[in-house]
């Protein structure tokens, strides 16, 4: 599976936590990340990242593969209080999930739930969707 993964910049440790928690799982899978994401992934969890460009141009190409059907899952750790300018917008990523019926976590919760479902089996399903 193709995972996308952002988070702003007051959540980019949690996402750190959340992959090293979970690196067993995530080792699995095809992960795409918006560039300072994704390389501060990479630098706790040696996990291989496609990274994209940064910020907002990074959501952007994130939403276009998300258009394509690459994406099968999104985890958006997002700063509900203090989200920048240059930052990754929400609204506009779960504008494309949802259009696409693509999962989507925005907090640790959810994000949780997601990675074990996939764990299991339960997000199989994208892969009648994706064409690779």
């Amino acid at each position: 599976m193709n995972i996308g993964l952002i988070a702003h910049d007051n959540r980019k440790a949690l996402m750190q936590n959340l992959c090293v928690a979970y690196h067993h799982i995530l080792l699995k899978h095809k992960l795409l990340a918006t560039g300072t994401t994704g390389q501060r992934i990479e630098a706790v969890t040696n996990l291989p990242i496609q990274k994209l460009l940064s910020g907002s141009f990074g959501e952007q190409q994130l939403c276009a593969q998300i258009d394509n059907n690459q994406i099968d899952m999104v985890i958006f750790l997002r700063d509900p209080e203090n989200r920048k300018d240059n930052e990754p917008n929400l609204s506009n990523v779960l504008k494309h999930c949802d259009a696409n019926n693509i999962p989507v976590a925005t907090n640790l919760a959810s994000a949780e739930i997601l990675i074990l479902a996939l764990d299991r089996g339960d997000l199989d399903w994208r892969l009648m969707y994706r064409e690779e």
